[in-house]
């Protein structure tokens, strides 16, 4: 098993392609909240350096796409997507499916759209060669910015 796709240590793992695009076509998305310069799949993008968990996600008029780093802080990045979404915002996560967390009942179970990849992902590196599959499924989090949580 990869143990690197199970942290946050590497942060090169890259979305495949067709896969962001599919997400792209339905959501246009203006940000990519957690990047690097060389996997970003949107103009505007925070890295490592300029921290997506510190600043606001509401700039370029548009969605936002996160691919988080899979480790001990993904619960940090639910968490900001789901506190920007209350602000308005409609953001697209890609994380494993991991529903016996706190995050997935704190922030996402009943709170947002959940798509549940079939399959497992073939994430890429920056040049776009595929790693074997991922050890963990994948889903999407949809969080409609227009739909406020009631709790």
């Amino acid at each position: 098993m990869n143990t690197a796709l199970l942290s946050s240590k590497k942060m090169d793992y890259c979305t495949p392609q067709d896969f962001f695009d599919s997400l792209n076509t339905e959501f246009h998305f203006a940000l990519d909240a957690a990047a690097t310069k060389e996997n970003a799949k949107c103009r505007m993008f925070y890295t490592p350096e300029n921290d997506g968990l510190k600043n606001p996600w509401n700039v370029g008029g548009g969605a936002v796409f996160c691919n988080p780093p899979y480790g001990r802080e993904i619960g940090k990045w639910v968490r900001k997507a789901y506190e920007e979404a209350q602000n308005g915002q409609t953001v697209v996560l890609l994380i494993p499916a991991r529903t016996d967390t706190a995050h997935f009942h704190d922030y996402i179970y009943g709170k947002s759209e959940i798509r549940f990849v079939r399959g497992r992902l073939h994430f890429t590196d920056e040049n776009g060669s595929a790693y074997p599959p991922a050890p963990f499924p994948s889903m999407v989090v949809v969080y409609n910015g227009k739909r406020k949580d009631e709790r």
